[in-house]
């Protein structure tokens, strides 16, 4: 395939203002939703479109950016330039750098001469509002216009952080996807900002475009279980040592299942050590196990390939994989990830409660059948049955809203004091063996919630004798689960 030749040069400044849209994206799951937004006309007509690319990674000068992943070059197209954040406030990382208020006149001006914006009206594009870098690019307009895009399922739970009103009241919309169909995302609803669905079938579109433009996908054996490699370690969630036996025990569960082939398509940043252990323990089980090398967005196996079964925590691609293609997925250490995910506002726990209430748990269906997948993704009854076919989950897709209005009123009360009754009557009634791991007794009885201790058992977590009895069976109730 043919270099994509550069973008033509743009003068640095114009004789007359125009309109600038900025997108700014960090993965290539992000910039397709973009192009999938731009392709079903969610934006107006602007002048100009400027793509900003942000490398988050530890480490960015060893990692590759989207714009230089297989499979970008289509995405390219949608835009009239590509300029790198990065590189506009080196020798600062994305992450950690933010303008000091005095400073943002100047800044704001800089940017303007470099990236030739001139006088233009500027609207951006932004991702994780409530975290660097899309928190300094909106600082440093303070003008400009804000649309939010989800990139996974975190928009369906709160906002992170409670946002300054002069941010927050700037933002117009936010744009997600259909991941959960029939469920409206809660992110910046306290500002007021509606959410606006980008096409599934646009988001498809540009999926098969990036496949079609990967270089060498790799091929992989029929009807084969893929396993969703994350790095949680990286996000300090796990140790690379329990990481690693999050992927064994998928690799144990897909075997059970029936399958004799697997894939295991490793997150980019993820040490190689995480594959040589698999490598072991599949020589042991006697499977085939292929470990995927290049670095290819996880839907671009899915458009070319569609394996049997797909099997992850807590990944969106689970998500994309089941709504959006149709193949069977199952989910794997959910349960206990939500015991060790702290503090409780830690914003996977919301992508973590979708997975365990909406996915079937691979280690928990019986029969030798792989869990069966939605037939079509524009059925929509096919669609809100979820991971339907094996395994017992807690909630039903009607009732998964109202869970995650408890869930994201005991994250964040102060940002949702409406949402009480509602978390209220939900813990009152739903509250049971399989719904407790979504909540914690100590911050339910902080929030005055059912469930928590009475007002007269109050003093019991600050005894000692009852923190020992507690500490006690905790430690039998693990031991009963290893021996299971």
């Amino acid at each position: 395939m043919p270099p994509t030749p550069p973008a033509p040069h743009r003068p640095t400044t114009r004789a007359t203002a125009g309109a600038t849209q900025i997108f700014c994206a960090s993965t290539l799951y992000g910039a397709a939703t973009l192009a999938a937004a731009l392709d079903a006309d969610a934006f107006a007509p602007a002048d100009r479109r400027l793509l900003l690319v942000c490398n988050n990674a530890t480490t960015p000068e060893t990692s590759p950016a989207l714009d230089e992943m297989p499979g970008f070059a289509p995405l390219r197209d949608r835009f009239d330039e590509v300029r790198s954040w990065n590189e506009a406030i080196s020798p600062f990382h994305p992450g950690a750098w933010s303008p000091r208020p005095d400073d943002v006149p100047l800044l704001e001006r800089y940017l303007r001469l470099l990236w030739g914006l001139g006088d233009d009206r500027v609207t951006i594009v932004l991702e994780s509002i409530q975290v660097n870098p899309a928190q300094a690019i909106a600082q440093l307009f303070p003008g400009a216009p804000v649309d939010v895009y989800a990139d996974g399922l975190m928009s369906y739970g709160p906002t992170r952080d409670k946002l300054d009103p002069l941010l927050g009241t700037r933002v117009r919309r936010v744009l997600h996807l259909d991941l959960v169909p029939g469920l409206t995302p809660l992110l910046l609803t306290e500002f007021g900002a509606p959410a606006q669905t980008v096409p599934a079938t646009a988001f498809l579109k540009v999926l098969g475009e990036v496949a079609d433009a990967v270089p060498e996908v790799p091929s992989l054996p029929q009807d084969c279980a893929l396993l969703l490699g994350q790095y949680l370690s990286a996000l300090e969630i796990l140790t690379p040592q329990q990481e690693e036996e999050l992927h064994v025990r998928m690799l144990r569960g897909a075997v059970a299942r029936g399958h004799r082939t697997v894939v295991f398509t490793p997150h980019p940043t993820a040490p190689a050590r995480y594959s040589r252990a698999l490598e072991a323990e599949a020589e042991q089980l006697g499977v085939t196990l292929t470990v995927l090398g290049t670095p290819v967005l996880a839907e671009v196996l899915f458009d070319r390939a569609r394996p049997a079964l797909v099997v992850g925590c807590f990944s969106t691609a689970l998500f994309t994989a089941s709504s959006f293609y149709g193949l069977p997925v199952a989910r794997v250490g959910t349960e206990s990830l939500l015991e060790r995910l702290v503090p409780y506002q830690n914003s996977n726990r919301v992508p973590l409660v979708l997975a365990d209430a909406l996915l079937p748990d691979l280690e928990d269906l019986e029969g030798p059948e792989s869990p069966a997948g939605p037939e079509s993704p524009a059925d929509p009854k096919v669609r809100e049955n979820l991971g339907a076919g094996g395994g017992e989950r807690p909630v039903g897709a009607g009732d998964v809203a109202e869970l995650l209005a408890a869930v994201g009123f005991v994250m964040q009360p102060q940002i949702h004091p409406g949402l009480r009754p509602v978390a209220e009557r939900y813990l009152r009634t739903r509250l049971g063996p399989r719904t407790w791991r979504y909540f914690r007794r100590r911050r339910l009885t902080a929030l005055g919630l059912p469930g928590g201790i009475p007002q007269r058992l109050a003093f019991l977590p600050r005894h000692a004798a009852a923190r020992r009895v507690v500490r006690r069976a905790r430690a039998l109730r693990r031991a009963v689960r290893r021996r299971k």
